[in-house]
C-alpha cells in the first residue's frame, strides 16, 4: 500500500506528547527537513504551534516528513486540536507533500514564534515558562 507523506511542526514530531498518533495510524519517520522560506508559525496558548503560509514576511520552519498510510490521514486529522487542517507544505527541495497547517482565526492574538525556526527550538528557548 502507498503511503502518503506528511509534514509534522509540532506537538507530533518524535518524543512530543502527541507522537503516538502518528504511530497508532501507523506512520512511518521518513527525515527531518525544512520548509521553503514562505511560513510564519505561531505557538497556540503554549500547547501547540500553528504553521501558516504567508505571501510576505516568511521563514523556513523545522519539519518532520512521516510515511502515513492513507487511512491514517484521516485518524490523525480528526486527533488534531480545533484549528488545524492538513493543507500542501512546500519543502525547501520544492518538494509539496501534505501538511499540518494551522487556520488562520487560530493565529489571532497568539504569539508568533517564526523567529525561532520551529516548535522544538522555540519549546527549548522557553522551557521554565512552559513547565509553569
Amino acid at each position: 500500500m502507498k503511503k502518503i507523506y506528511l509534514a509534522v511542526n509540532g506537538t507530533l514530531m518524535r518524543g512530543l506528547e502527541l507522537n503516538q498518533n502518528l504511530q497508532k495510524a501507523g506512520a512511518e519517520f521518513v527525515r527531518e527537513t525544512i520548509t521553503e522560506p514562505a511560513y510564519r508559525l505561531w505557538s497556540i496558548a503554549d500547547r501547540h504551534p500553528a504553521m501558516m503560509k504567508v505571501t510576505e514576511g516568511g521563514a523556513a520552519i523545522a519539519v518532520e516528513i512521516w510515511a502515513v498510510p492513507p487511512a491514517g490521514v484521516c485518524q490523525i486529522l480528526l486527533q488534531e486540536p480545533p484549528g488545524l487542517c492538513i493543507g500542501k507544505v512546500r519543502l525547501n527541495n520544492g518538494e509539496v507533500v501534505l501538511g499540518v497547517l494551522g487556520e488562520a482565526f487560530l493565529c489571532t492574538d497568539q504569539l508568533e514564534i517564526t523567529q525561532w525556526g520551529g516548535w522544538r527550538a522555540y519549546t527549548t528557548s522557553c522551557k521554565p515558562k512552559l513547565l509553569r
